[in-house]
């Protein structure tokens, strides 16, 4: 019955192509007469009634065939900037240095995602001793983000990332100039050269960078990931990253 049912599927989408095509109508050219367009239709009608599978079936094909062609524009995107994406000498990471598995991750300092995947993070590391955490600034929830992102680059120019990163991540405050302070001090960093950093042109270039390079990997919103080629959107929980790391060690190099 679903053999007939998919047949008569497969003629109806012939007889939408034949309706909306230019030319003489479809009789003239050898097609479905009207009485067998009608007949087609009144299948298709009472197979779905009688088996709404069908229709669904239709349509997880449909999203599944939209999701390979997104995967695959995303691994051609990621192939193209791998140069940017994985051997950037300025940008800041975490792990080995000579890891044989990069990830690299786009954030946002306010995100709330990404502060939930910061022991996840930790995790990752701690158990992998073979992968390099790269970190991008990516900070697209206002002004407020764009100036915490500021202070963790300038951080960077004192040797200390890390630990204003790993400072900023953990606030439940908004980042504003006195909280900002305030955790620089704490973890040993001149306030006054980090503040006059903050305002280096070439400090927001770099957050500029960063905002290209999302934009050309598609990126929607942060945290997102880049692990063995592929983009991986959200946060996602210890055993799903174990897992994305394997699958890119495994890869050919």
């Amino acid at each position: 019955m679903k053999h007939t049912i998919r047949r008569a599927l497969l003629a109806g989408t012939a007889v939408a192509t034949l309706a909306t095509a230019p030319g003489p109508a479809p009789a003239q050219q050898g097609g479905f007469t009207e009485a067998q367009r009608a007949e087609i239709v009144g299948v298709l009608r009472d197979a779905l009634r009688s088996d709404p599978s069908i229709l669904r079936e239709a349509l997880e094909g449909l999203e599944a065939s939209e999701r390979r062609d997104r995967e695959g524009a995303s691994r051609t995107a990621v192939a193209a900037h791998a140069e940017a994406l994985f051997r950037n000498p300025a940008d800041p990471s975490k792990g080995n240095p000579q890891g044989a598995v990069t990830v690299v991750e786009f954030f946002d300092p306010r995100c709330g995602y990404c502060k939930q995947m910061r022991p996840v993070v930790e995790d990752l590391l701690r158990r992998q001793r073979d992968v390099r955490w790269v970190m991008k600034d990516l900070p697209i929830l206002g002004p407020s983000s764009v100036q915490a992102s500021r202070a963790l680059l300038a951080a960077q120019r004192q040797g200390k990332y890390a630990e204003l990163h790993d400072a900023v991540m953990r606030l439940r405050e908004e980042p504003a100039e006195p909280v900002l302070k305030r955790e620089a001090e704490r973890v040993g960093l001149d306030w006054a050269r980090l503040r006059r950093d903050m305002d280096d042109p070439a400090i927001q270039g770099r957050i500029e960078a960063n905002t290209r390079l999302a934009q050309a990997l598609q990126v929607q919103g942060t945290p997102a990931m880049v692990v063995g080629g592929a983009l991986v959107p959200g946060a996602v929980d210890l055993a799903s990253l174990e897992r994305l790391v394997a699958e890119a060690r495994a890869r050919p190099r």
